[in-house]
């Protein structure tokens, strides 16, 4: 079998700022960004593709921690790391140096991610499946023993989790079936982005009701009468069964966010998304309690499964959403997955940013198949931008996702794509690089020339600007 040669690291950024593709109330102007790995083998028909989501500065820093695993990477027997996915990741989030950094929480969690997420894609690939349909046909036990369950036991014992896996087993096939034939269901995001013009927000907004979407997601937070405004004009725009979300994207204290939610309660909200801090357990059940009957959730930006144990057992939430490229890759998430169907919490995975909703589908199918066995109120998110930059992309029919059938973890970035978007030397970003310089300079030329205007005319800045010598 082959060993793992290199860990590559590349930083890919695409510029969504331009559009304010992705804008909300506290990330304004964002450039969609994956800091990528592959996992090189001596077999050159052979690697593993992963990466962390982030939008723009800092994805140097995400890259650099992620190159900074390939000493616990490099060597390895390929066999050896994919018939123990479990093993492997718990030598990641365990080493005694790397652990000062977090532990299990920050960069380097994220970067032990995008890692484990490589190894996952590598082992699909052996294996000739997609990662949702390998993790559907293991074991109860094999999954268990993926999971770290370290910090966990006084909420899911192994036993309850081999529990839930052993009821789900009798009846996966029929959920397999049923997903191939329906796929998954789908809300989008879309048209809810602040920066949006309400001509746009409006026109995306029919759009999405036309292809089918049944809840859509709205960006909140920055203004409140702009909120109300956006809001009244979403809830003109579509059915008045299609419902709607909004999201604070952690904009709020807890007062405030009581305070803003209960103002838009008119418009009768599906859920709130992160309305304050993530790592607030205790706030977000203060809130929940607050603006009852709204339901409250968070998770895009949760940093481990102890957080997701907290919120659930605090009752700080009524669904929660998992990100594929947070915390610790697959394994964690299969932890929060189970975690959530111990409590009887739905779960709605964040998607969107730049192959997100390539990721994390899988794991909303492994969830439907082996754990929760239920698609009811639930849903994927989908935002439609950058697809076509990956080899695998995201089938998207009738507002359901259609599950993938090609081998692998679907995280693969077209070679072009990535050299074209490699900051800040690709050919995408000199390109911008010498628009601006343009722009710049033209700027610059207008102002030149203004002012050999007023030099003619007799008059000058000072002059203009009511300054006398």
């Amino acid at each position: 079998m082959p060993t793992i040669l290199a860990l590559d690291t590349f930083d890919v950024r695409f510029p969504t700022s331009r559009d304010l593709d992705g804008s909300d109330a506290m990330n304004p102007d964002p450039d969609y960004s994956a800091a990528y790995v592959r996992l090189v083998t001596s077999d050159p028909q052979l690697t593993g593709h992963g990466f962390v989501f982030t939008i723009g500065r800092g994805n140097d820093v995400q890259t650099a921690a992620i190159a900074a695993l390939s000493y616990l990477v490099v060597g390895r027997d390929v066999q050896d790391v994919v018939d123990d996915l479990g093993g492997f990741s718990r030598s990641l989030t365990s080493d005694s140096q790397l652990r000062w950094l977090g532990p299990e929480k920050g960069v380097i969690h994220m970067a032990i991610g995008a890692v484990v997420n490589a190894a996952w894609d590598l082992a699909a690939r052996i294996a000739g499946k997609p990662v949702w349909r390998l993790i559907s046909d293991m074991t109860p036990q094999q999954i268990v023993d993926l999971i770290d369950f370290r910090y966990l036991t006084d909420a899911l014992t192994p036993a309850e989790a081999l529990e839930i896996l052993q009821r789900a087993e009798p009846t996966r096939q029929t959920r397999i079936d049923d997903l191939l034939e329906r796929g998954y269901p789908a809300y989008t995001t879309s048209p809810g982005w602040l920066g949006y013009s309400d001509e746009k927000m409006v026109g995306l907004l029919q759009q999405a009701v036309e292809d089918g979407y049944r809840i859509i997601k709205m960006k909140v937070g920055l203004h409140l009468e702009d909120d109300r405004r956006r809001l009244g004009l979403a809830r003109a725009a579509v059915d008045p069964g299609v419902r709607i979300a909004v999201d604070a994207n952690q904009r709020w204290g807890v007062d405030e966010a009581i305070e803003w939610m209960n103002a838009l309660g008119q418009f009768d909200i599906a859920w709130i998304e992160e309305p304050t801090s993530p790592d607030d357990v205790l706030g977000h059940a203060a809130i929940r309690a607050g603006i009852t009957p709204i339901p409250v959730s968070t998770g895009e930006h949760t940093q481990n499964r102890v957080v997701f144990k907290q919120l659930l057992q605090a009752g700080s939430v009524d669904l929660i959403q998992i990100d594929a490229a947070r915390v610790g890759g697959v394994n964690e998430n299969l932890a929060i997955l189970l975690l959530a169907a111990k409590f009887g919490v739905p779960v709605y995975p964040h998607a969107g940013g730049v192959g997100l909703c390539e990721l994390v589908q899988h794991l909303a199918m492994a969830d439907y198949v082996a754990i929760s066995t239920s698609m009811d109120d639930r849903a994927i998110e989908f935002v439609d931008h950058l697809h076509e930059h990956f080899v695998t992309p995201t089938v998207i029919r009738r507002a359901r996702y259609l599950p993938p059938t090609d081998p692998g973890f679907s995280a693969e970035i077209k070679p072009a794509s990535r050299v074209d978007h490699l900051f800040p030397d690709g050919a995408v970003w000199r390109e911008l690089a010498t628009l601006d310089a343009a722009a710049a300079a033209g700027d610059t030329a207008g102002d030149a020339a203004a002012e050999d205007d007023r030099v003619r005319s007799g008059r000058s800045i000072e002059q203009e600007s009511g300054v006398h010598s």
